[in-house]
């Protein structure tokens, strides 16, 4: 399999300082989000680069290996290769309109978008931390919803899971693909969902998204919310949400708070 190719590279580039620096930087002590997790050192710009390299002879099986990896890194690249082959699947199914083209729909494999799609949703677990949330359920699960929205349902279901962090950030932030199509019904929803939710990074996904939805001409919109619940929003779903606005408006709300 290629990725066994693709992780011995990444073992090779093992950086102990910078392994230890990311150690602290995604809270894997005991009791902290991120416990337990294992970290080569291996900096972004040579994963991405690794992704590029690989990625062309990659399956579903490499990325099944890969996101299985203890090392958090090796799962960011199997991550990135599954957004890779999501998208080029995606990109020849919004080309094939034609009845008469819709078989070469299908890539090599036989596999369609919403199959990376289920695989993806099938490997959540996997990604137990922010950065394999954000990096990869916008261009993916929200990538899908944007052209699909009889599916955008999945996004209440994943919300609801109740215990499982990840999952409730992969629904928030899937969002943002959404917004930027100018669909904010869903990020709406899902903040007021999150007003009581107790853990930060689920806060600061939702500020996040209303901050964009704000930013991509839903100005209204997010006051509306604001006016709603800024006495109930946790303070740092509040502060980012306000972080744009002009300041006698963020003191408004902040003083609300």
């Amino acid at each position: 399999m290629k990725a066994h190719e693709f992780e011995a590279e990444m073992i090779k580039q093992y950086d102990e300082a910078q392994s230890n620096h990311l150690m602290r930087f995604f809270k894997t002590a005991p009791g902290e989000y991120g416990e337990g997790d294992c970290f080569l050192g291996v900096r972004n710009p040579e994963i991405r680069r690794l992704v590029k390299e690989y990625a062309p002879s990659m399956s579903i099986a490499d990325v099944e290996y890969l996101t299985d990896s203890k090392w958090h890194e090796v799962r960011v690249g199997g991550f990135l290769i599954l957004v890779s082959l999501y998208s080029k699947q995606a990109a020849r199914e919004r080309r094939k309109r034609s009845p008469k083209r819709r078989q070469a729909e299908m890539c090599e494999s036989g596999l369609t978008a919403r199959d990376y799609v289920d695989a993806y949703l099938m490997m959540l677990d996997r990604g137990n931390n922010w950065d394999l949330v954000d990096l990869v359920a916008p261009k993916i699960l929200g990538d899908r919803l944007t052209d699909h929205p009889e599916e955008r349902g999945v996004l209440r279901e994943l919300a609801r899971m109740e215990g499982k962090l990840w999952h409730q950030r992969v629904a928030m932030v899937s969002t943002w693909t959404l917004i930027r199509s100018g669909s904010y019904v869903e990020a709406l929803e899902l903040a007021e969902y999150f007003l009581t939710h107790r853990h930060d990074l689920i806060h600061k996904a939702s500020g996040w998204m209303l901050r964009e939805v704000g930013k991509r001409g839903g100005i209204p919109l997010l006051l509306q919310f604001l006016d709603a619940h800024a006495t109930a929003m946790p303070r740092t779903m509040l502060r980012y949400a306000i972080e744009q606005l002009p300041e006698p408006q963020r003191q408004h709300y902040l003083h609300l708070r």
